[in-house]
């Protein structure tokens, strides 16, 4: 199995950037492909992007495409969301998730391994 633990949020204002970060740990990374999801306050937790195993595929959400950017470093053990003009509506709770599928998984029960994730709030 695979551990992840995120960082990077904090306090920012609209149309800052902010770059998050999912450190793993455990099994071979490059077994893994990565997500990103977001919980909003009182919201269901929703998917922002996707990165494949080799990091040759991305899927984002259509609410963060063109701002968003997910990569990762099988070197570093490290999966990235670059977040560009941030509004107040990516205020959330931001969770790092892994699996072994292939595809374009993008639903909660389509991970199996999960971090406490990382806060963000942009204010107006």
């Amino acid at each position: 199995q695979v551990q992840v633990v995120e960082s990077g949020g904090g306090l920012v204002q609209a149309g800052a950037s902010l770059r998050l970060s999912c450190a793993a740990s455990g099994r071979t990374f490059s077994s893994y492909a990565f997500a990103w999801f977001r919980q909003a306050p009182g919201k269901e937790r929703e998917f922002v992007a996707r990165i494949s195993r080799s990091g040759a595929n991305a899927y984002y959400a259509d609410s963060v495409k063109g701002r968003f950017t997910i990569s990762r470093d099988n070197a570093k053990n490290t999966v990235y969301l670059k977040m560009n003009s941030l509004n107040p509506e990516d205020t959330a709770v931001y969770y790092c998730a892994a699996n072994e599928g292939i595809g374009r998984l993008i639903g909660v029960r389509d991970y199996d391994y999960w971090g406490q994730g990382t806060p963000v709030t942009v204010s107006a």
